[in-house]
């Protein structure tokens, strides 16, 4: 599978110093994908208009957190640096499918480093995040009682959590990282755990500044997962389904200049064309044929946006990804992107 980002570490990032949050604005989803320190992420862009995203992080050695808003319907591959362990809390009415299932707004999603996982975000888009170094989250649970089945926890997609604690976890990433995810202080006190540190504990722009806020973010993390219910792994059929959709994306991504129906499709990963149809929706929300199109136009908007392409024919472009109708595939383009592909064009030589 196509990815570009950060390159991968192999041990948790370390930082010089504590520093404020870093914060990221962007207008094309891979742009965005490719700020979120130590990640290996891409991201394709599935809903039509301009794109408005947004990243807000803090980092110290062995903890991340941040916000990302995303103003368009995302598809992401995702990949957390070795060592670690990512909770994502949706902050979105509608559910984000992880694999292909669905977690709801008062669920927490988990992911262990080292392991590509997918996400499908809607519209509107916001999530906070928390990566941890597992040896430092499993040393403060023991320090503070603590009783967590890891390797569970490491193997679950979804945790449904209890809504309390959910409530404050996120009251304590937005106040580190500001309510209104352009990186603003929020006010309030910090919510802790009793047992991890002390009775003076930072909130606010004070936990910016010290290395407090760590405690306090792993304190809100642990009173999640004490309460947590870990949820079966995904059924047969559920997981049937993803290497369905899995299969015909290999075969979308080894043949992308070549024209692809959904017959050639079905003979490649052996299902009927109901049962394509099905697996695509399910897993992806979307349709094969429309996929289809989407990783394509995705792909000429990165190649347009790559320096290496500067020189090249736009035609040349969409050609080599089975877009051979440039009438056909401008419309579809600015459909898409709000903007014409001479735009991304022109968008890379002013950034250079």
């Amino acid at each position: 599978m196509h990815q570009i980002g950060t390159p991968l570490l192999h041990s948790a990032p370390e930082l010089r110093s504590p520093a404020a949050p870093r914060t990221v604005l962007a207008h094309d989803a891979d742009q965005l994908a490719c700020e979120l320190t130590n990640w290996q992420q891409s991201y394709d862009q599935i809903s039509a208009g301009l794109f408005r995203g947004a990243l807000v992080e803090l980092r110290m050695p062995k903890i991340q957190v941040f916000k990302e808003s995303l103003s368009q319907a995302v598809r992401q591959s995702c990949r957390v640096w070795p060592g670690a362990i990512w909770f994502g809390l949706p902050d979105h009415p509608v559910a984000t499918r992880i694999n292909g299932r669905q977690a709801g707004q008062e669920w927490i999603m988990v992911q262990p480093g080292e392991q590509e996982f997918e996400l499908v975000t809607p519209s509107a888009y916001g999530i906070y995040g928390i990566v941890v170094c597992r040896r430092m989250l499993a040393e403060a649970a023991e320090r503070s009682g603590c009783l967590i089945d890891w390797e569970r926890v490491q193997a679950a997609e979804v945790l449904q959590v209890d809504g309390a604690a959910r409530a404050a976890c996120v009251q304590t990433l937005a106040a580190l990282l500001g309510g209104d995810g352009h990186g603003a202080p929020a006010g309030g006190a910090m919510p802790t755990r009793a047992g991890l540190f002390g009775d003076d504990g930072h909130g606010g722009a004070a936990a910016q500044a010290t290395p407090h806020w760590q405690e306090a973010v792993l304190g809100a993390l642990l009173e999640m997962l004490d309460r947590s219910c870990i949820e079966p792994v995904a059924a047969a059929s559920v997981q049937r389904r993803q290497r369905v959709v899995a299969k015909a994306r290999e075969y979308i991504l080894a043949h992308r200049a070549d024209s692809i129906t959904v017959p050639e499709l079905c003979e490649q990963v052996h299902v009927s064309r109901r049962t394509l149809q099905y697996c695509f929706e399910d897993v992806l929300g979307m349709s094969p044929m429309l996929y289809l199109r989407m990783v394509r136009l995705n792909g000429v908007r990165r190649q347009l946006h790559d320096p290496a392409a500067r020189g090249s024919a736009i035609g040349d472009v969409a050609g080599a990804w089975g877009l051979c109708n440039f009438s056909q595939f401008s419309s579809d383009y600015r459909k898409l992107f709000g903007e014409c592909p001479s735009a991304s064009m022109k968008a890379l030589s002013l950034r250079s």
